[in-house]
C-alpha cells in the first residue's frame, strides 16, 4: 500500500473553490465532524450518500484534525 498524498492547505482550498475537488473530513463520528468542520467540507456519511452520483475521476480529499 503506498503512503497518501499529502497537500498544501493552500492548494485544498484552491481545489475546494475551483470545484476541482470535494474534501471530506476523515471522521466517521458527526460530533467530530460537526466540531471540527471545514467550509464546503463533506461529512464521511455525505460522501457515502453520494458516492454512485459523483464522477469516477473527481478527484476526493481527505482531511482530519
Amino acid at each position: 500500500m503506498t503512503e497518501p498524498e499529502r497537500i498544501d492547505p493552500r492548494e485544498t482550498y484552491n481545489k475546494l473553490k475551483a470545484g476541482t475537488a470535494l474534501v471530506v473530513c476523515a471522521y466517521d463520528d458527526e460530533e467530530k465532524f460537526n466540531a471540527l468542520r471545514l467550509e464546503g467540507a463533506l461529512s464521511l456519511n455525505e460522501l457515502r450518500s453520494r458516492l454512485q452520483a459523483l464522477p469516477k475521476d473527481q478527484e476526493i480529499i481527505f482531511y482530519c484534525a
